[in-house]
């Protein structure tokens, strides 16, 4: 599965899978074989391009639930870096997109789930407030108000397995004074 690199400023796109037998590492699109060799809990011997590095990794924590941090102690120094899958920077980057809208329809950004309504229709939700939670490849996704707005409609039910795209919730923007916008 591919996944978002940060060390530092600089930002990767990785991905290490099994082909043929042989481990792949895909850095920034270009692919490298490499050969990782679990030596102890958290040390890794890994050959890459005819080059042997033990790698000792420990995790950090990280105030975004979303990014899992690590620190690399190799040969050369410590090297801290996130990762995040990239599934949850779409995700936000939807979201940041559906706020510039007067009515917005929340759909379903990948096929899941529905675990757990958190709305009804009529309500008024704040910006930020949870609006249900869908399951998606075992993880559980918050979907919530881009804006402060009246639940219009709620289409879906909990329990309710659906297809990418798929109508969740209509929501109608607020004015000032709270009432739904003409």
């Amino acid at each position: 599965m591919k996944r978002t690199l940060v060390i530092a400023d600089e930002t990767h796109e990785l991905e290490i899978r099994r082909r043929r037998g042989i481990t792949v590492m895909t850095w920034d699109g270009e692919e490298i074989p490499l050969d990782i060799c679990k030596v102890e809990r958290a040390s890794y011997s890994i050959i890459l391009n005819d080059l042997s590095v033990g790698v000792n990794l420990d995790r950090i924590r990280n105030p975004d639930p979303d990014l899992h941090g690590f620190r690399g102690t190799t040969y050369d120094g410590v090297y801290e870096f996130t990762l995040q899958d990239p599934r949850k920077i779409l995700l936000a980057e939807a979201m940041a997109r559906s706020k510039r809208s007067e009515c917005s329809l929340i759909r379903a950004l990948m096929p899941g789930k529905v675990l757990k309504l958190l709305v009804a229709p009529g309500e008024a939700v704040e910006e930020g407030q949870p609006l249900l939670i869908l399951e998606a490849m075992k993880m559980q996704n918050e979907y919530t108000a881009p804006t402060a707005a009246r639940v219009a409609q709620v289409h879906v039910e909990e329990g309710v397995n659906l297809e990418i795209h798929a109508p969740m919730i209509t929501l109608e923007a607020l004015e000032a004074d709270g009432t739904p916008k003409p």
